[in-house]
Formats: C-alpha cells, structure tokens, sequence
C-alpha cells in the first residue's frame, strides 16, 4: 500500500475501531484481515460503514484497513463509521462541517447501564405476586 494514510479511532458502545485511511485507492475496505462485505454479513452494517464515504462521494478514492475489537457486530459497524468520519477530516478539513452536520463526528457515549441490586436488570424489577 502506499506510504500516506490518515489514522484515527471511532468508538461506539464498548466497539473500538483503529482506521487507517489510505488516499488515491481503489475503493476496498479490509475489516480484521477479511474484506467488509465478508465480515459484516448484514446490509445494514455495511451501509453504516459507507455513510461517511457515501456523503463526501469518496467511496471509490480511498482504501480503508481496520482493525475494530469489542462490543458486537452492530456496535462495531458504528464504531467504524465513527473513525472513518474522523479520518476523512485528517485528510481534508473541508469536509468537516458535512460530517459534523450529519452527526458523524459525535461520538455516541450512550452505553449499558449497570445492574442494580435486588433488580432483574438495570431497572426491571422482580415479578410482583399479591398471593
């Protein structure tokens, strides 16, 4: 690959995604070694990675290699979204009000709320029995 890219970190739940942005390639993305269409097998998640791509029409300029670990499928898919938002600003900093504007930038801090004790869940409580 070639020797300049643009690196950045997306988060999203307890997903970190570490993008490397490589400009002047041929459009292919490669997610923990796989291609992206072979590691997210839903049509959704791969069109959440392409957003940021899609938005600035740059899907077919740039080679993206990512390393993404934690969280699920879904979370990581964002996570991704996340830093390839943050990469395209590396490159250019004109594209920065788009993406701000479209709300790729923002980094979604909302996570899983902790159990509480004597609760089911984080605020389900236990089945109420009159008898």
């Amino acid at each position: 690959m070639a020797d300049q890219y643009y690196y950045s970190t997306g988060k999203r739940k307890t997903s970190v995604a570490r993008v490397w942005l490589y400009p002047q390639g041929k459009g292919t993305i490669e997610v923990n070694g796989k291609s992206a269409q072979e590691y997210f097998t839903v049509e959704t998640q791969m069109g959440s990675i392409l957003e940021p791509l899609k938005l600035l029409e740059q899907v077919p300029n740039v080679n993206l290699v990512v390393k993404v670990a934690g969280g699920g499928v879904t979370g990581q898919a964002q996570a991704i979204r996340h830093g390839i938002a943050k990469s395209l600003v590396e490159m250019d900093l004109a594209f920065r009000p788009v993406l701000k504007r479209a709300g790729y930038l923002t980094r979604d801090s909302r996570k899983v709320e902790r159990k509480k004790p004597g609760l089911k869940k984080a605020r389900r409580s236990p089945q109420w029995a009159k008898r």
